[in-house]
């Protein structure tokens, strides 16, 4: 991505945020807006990069002193960036949606999908098909020792769920599952049966579609 000076106006995050709208941006340009200047070290989408990489990696544990330990964050802009996580986690939550097919948790996810790495995702669902909460498992390469079932389905037996939706984006753009996201879905997809916990899909996706197995099945 290019420095913001070098941008022309109309591409720049806050006007095309008002142009064309939020949904429209980037992690890195809606970050950008929230620190508004880099610092002397780092240009803001180098910053918000590496500010987003400390947010996947701590998820809802999320605390200003994690933003503080990138060079350059000071308190002020730690507190507003929590702040602001804090307050849309308050007002808009995943939790209560509805669903009626696995894709429907899509716009859940989606976000995640022009990472430049393989993030692994659960959605746990309850009885009347609501969804209770998305996290993130797992950080790199998909394979079989990453995602175990333990730490898939810790958190979600936990939360007592009665179904898991698992999902992984595909950074580099074919969505054709490969042999390792095969052999993981049949062993999810065993455990979960073993714990009695329903096993609805396992959805690959890029940010122009996405491949879902529980679909494929049913051709």
């Amino acid at each position: 991505m290019k420095k913001l000076k070098d941008l022309p106006p109309a591409d720049r995050p806050r006007e095309k945020l008002l142009k064309q709208g939020a949904a429209f941006l980037s992690d890195q340009e809606l970050l950008a807006i929230l620190l508004s200047k880099g610092t002397a070290k780092d240009d803001v989408f180098a910053l918000s990069r590496k500010i987003i990489k400390i947010i996947d990696e701590k998820g809802a544990a999320l605390t200003a002193q994690d933003i503080m330990a990138v060079d350059g964050i000071g308190m002020a802009k730690a507190a507003a960036i929590c702040a602001a996580f804090e307050f849309v986690r308050r007002r808009v939550k995943p939790q209560g949606l509805k669903i009626k097919f696995p894709a429907d948790v899509l716009p859940l996810i989606h976000h995640y999908a022009d990472r430049k790495q393989e993030h692994f995702l659960c959605v746990s669902i309850n009885g009347a098909n609501e969804v209770m909460s998305v996290r993130v498992v797992s950080i790199g390469l998909i394979n079989k020792t990453q995602v175990h079932p333990r730490e898939v389905f810790a958190d979600v037996l936990a939360e007592r769920a009665s179904a898991v939706i698992v999902a992984h984006n595909h950074p580099h753009g074919d969505l054709a599952p490969s042999r390792e996201d095969i052999q993981v879905t049949r062993q999810l997809k065993d455990a979960a049966q073993t714990l009695g916990l329903t096993f609805l899909d396992h959805i690959i996706f890029n940010t122009t579609g996405y491949y879902s197995f529980a679909e494929q099945e049913e051709q």
